[in-house]
């Protein structure tokens, strides 16, 4: 059984399926359309996927620290809407419901899982996979984003991230970076994003600076154009057998990416056989150190810090991206990255890394 059908519990479904089980899938809202962009890298999608999925690549994005560099990686933008056909759950029994608990009674036995619904109806199965993802917490830190659409005659260049300052934002203020990506061959989004804040930046500062960066580079908005909401927590997450997508940790808590890892780990989870799960408790340990150094660093030295990653071999990149169960490969990425930033940037990565033990 998978509770949850965003695309993480969706790929898992569709997977199990694949596998010819028998699968229960629950969800509040079954039928409800994506709304929101999904890209990642190219080197992480499963071969079960179809590439007509793929909206949009970039060969070798941009990115923006205090200088440019050109990542050595391929980049994809899904088709949000052809992605959701192609994890087809024809076959499936699909329950339109809200998950009030869900465990195996007694606590603790191995017997069958028991999934209690919010209209009353208690189900059973043998497995059962968490999917619903995070939710949100005053506590946690969160990942916004402010985009608007325009025609690809209006801005041409690929963006993974871009740190420069002209967003209008005070040099004391918490940093926003722009993100512009292809949808296809005729529309980019253009999305000032907060990477990381507790609490993050809200919508209407995003705007703000989305406004004025675009002004500053010779474009003015019309006022129509389509516009995308960008809200989630980076933590929360927790690496279980049980528990899979952004509930399992798979996102990313300082990059806020998980789908590209949620659909190459779906064959493993759908066939009992996920990945080793000390290894990827570690490296979800690593990468939250990582998320509380970029909540600690001082607005004025992100860019910095961006530049010494950025510059690294693409191997510790993709390492500290991308390897999920990957212990020592992300070891060796943070500790390069460690002696790359200058030693002002170092006592503060120290500091956050160590300050939770």
């Amino acid at each position: 059984m998978v509770c949850g059908l965003g695309p993480a519990g969706r790929a898992l479904a569709h997977r199990a399926l694949a596998h010819g089980l028998s699968v229960t899938a629950v969800d509040p809202h079954p039928g409800r359309r994506w709304t929101a962009t999904y890209g990642g890298w190219a080197d992480e999608l499963p071969g079960w996927l179809d590439p007509a999925v793929v909206a949009a690549t970039v060969d070798r994005p941009i990115a923006w620290g205090t200088r440019r560099f050109e990542i050595d990686r391929r980049y994809v933008v899904f088709d949000t809407a052809a992605l959701r056909g192609a994890l087809d759950l024809g076959g499936a029994r699909v329950i339109a419901d809200r998950v009030e608990s869900l465990g195996t009674e007694p606590t603790g036995t191995k017997g069958p899982w028991r999934v209690r619904l919010s209209a009353g109806e208690v189900l059973t199965a043998d497995r059962v996979i968490d999917a619903r993802g995070l939710t949100r917490s005053p506590a946690r830190a969160e990942q916004t984003a402010f985009g608007v659409i325009v025609p690809a005659d209006r801005w041409s260049e690929p963006l993974f991230m871009d740190w420069r300052p002209d967003n209008g934002a005070a040099p004391g203020e918490p940093p926003s970076f722009l993100y512009a990506i292809p949808l296809g061959p005729n529309r980019f989004l253009l999305e000032e994003t907060c990477l990381a804040g507790r609490p993050a930046l809200p919508l209407p500062t995003l705007r703000t600076r989305l406004l004025h960066r675009l002004r500053s580079r010779g474009i003015d908005l019309h006022g129509d154009e389509p516009t995308e909401h960008v809200r989630f927590p980076l933590e929360g997450g927790r690496p279980t057998a049980h528990r899979f997508g952004a509930a399992g940790a798979m996102l990313h808590p300082a990059t806020g990416y998980s789908l590209t890892a949620s659909l190459s780990a779906a064959d493993a989870y759908a066939t009992g056989a996920p990945p080793h799960p000390v290894r990827t408790r570690l490296v979800h340990r690593l990468r939250t150190a990582g998320l509380r150094s970029l909540l600690a660093l001082p607005p004025t030295d992100l860019p910095a810090f961006f530049d010494a990653f950025f510059a690294l071999p693409p191997h510790h990149q993709r390492a500290y991206l991308s390897a999920t169960t990957d212990l020592p490969a992300t070891a060796a990425a943070m500790t390069a990255l460690f002696t790359a930033v200058p030693w002002r940037i170092r006592r503060t990565l120290i500091t956050a890394t160590l300050g939770r033990g």
